[in-house]
């Protein structure tokens, strides 16, 4: 009998979360389609997986055995996975790198530009991902190695070398009160709705809130966005405001929307992130000694 991983990662949600809403708010389907998914699982076992309540999901006996040995089966199957996928990379010599809103600035062009010199043959395929994926690809074996905006979740499963950071700017509506100031003091936005990343990427979307750095002040959102033409929608329309880098203020132009400098906030930083199975990969090391060289000289 195969069961579809696809059953058992949304079992392990349940298990964990002991709620179908919570949980199907965390895989990112509606209640009635999770709930046909643990039905579906529990007729593939030939047993009950959970005693139902209004309290919530209590597993069974068989539920907890199953929980307790889940999490490594698809741990190996995504290491499996990760290392199909590479290697079908390697054969076709293509080093592909995701990135996140604008990577590494201006000098992501010349990172790419030196790798194609140093490994004749080769190239650097840059793939864009979203803000629900601020590893952009690189947790789930999509990318050899990813440019990324630090913290993001499941960093400590990888290895990062910073190249450089930047000041935090806000992004205001141009008629905003405060657009017209030379420098904004953070304790001044406190109370504004943020547009914020979504709930998932937890430590990323916390750093661009400056949740920590608000003095037990709670954060308002406003909007919840994905893309940064999303973003900048939410920010010109005039009802909320946004921390960013300050090469926000060259990337993302755009009519309706200002960038101040931000006093009283720390900085973020732009790192080169890659997986520990590749710490021996030649190919991959010279494309994390291109970013360090090129960005920390510019």
């Amino acid at each position: 009998m195969d069961v579809d991983t696809r059953l058992l990662r949304s079992f392990l949600a349940v298990a964990e979360e002991g709620s179908l809403t919570r949980a199907a708010e965390r895989v990112f389907v509606s209640q009635p389609a999770l709930t046909k998914q643990i039905r579906q699982l529990e007729t593939q076992l030939a047993v009950r997986l959970f005693d139902r309540s209004r309290a919530g999901m209590a597993l069974t006996d068989a539920g907890r055995e199953l929980a307790r040995r889940a999490p490594e089966l698809l741990a190996r199957w995504d290491d499996a996975q990760r290392a199909t996928k590479a290697a079908g990379r390697r054969a076709a010599r293509v080093l592909r790198v995701g990135f996140v809103a604008s990577a590494a600035n201006e000098a992501t062009q010349d990172i790419v530009a030196e790798f194609a010199r140093r490994r004749p043959g080769r190239r650097a395929e840059l793939r864009q991902a979203s803000w629900s994926n601020p590893s952009a690809g690189l947790a789930d074996g999509e990318v050899d190695a990813a440019l990324l905006r630090l913290p993001f979740p499941g960093q400590g499963a990888l290895r990062v070398e910073v190249l450089f950071s930047e000041a935090r700017w806000v992004a205001l509506p141009s008629g905003h009160p405060l657009a017209g100031r030379d420098a904004i003091a953070f304790r001044e936005l406190w109370d504004e709705p943020f547009v914020a990343a979504p709930e998932q990427t937890g430590a990323w979307r916390e750093h661009w809130l400056a949740a920590d750095e608000r003095e037990g002040r709670p954060v308002r959102v406003g909007a919840v966005t994905e893309q940064p033409d999303d973003w900048l929608n939410a920010i010109a329309s005039g009802y909320d405001i946004a921390l960013a880098p300050m090469s926000a203020a060259r990337f993302y132009a755009r009519p309706g929307v200002v960038y101040r400098p931000v006093t009283g906030v720390s900085p973020t930083r732009v790192g080169v992130a890659w997986a520990p199975a590749d710490d021996h990969n030649p190919v991959v090391r010279d494309f994390v000694r291109c970013c360090l060289e090129l960005a920390r000289s510019g």
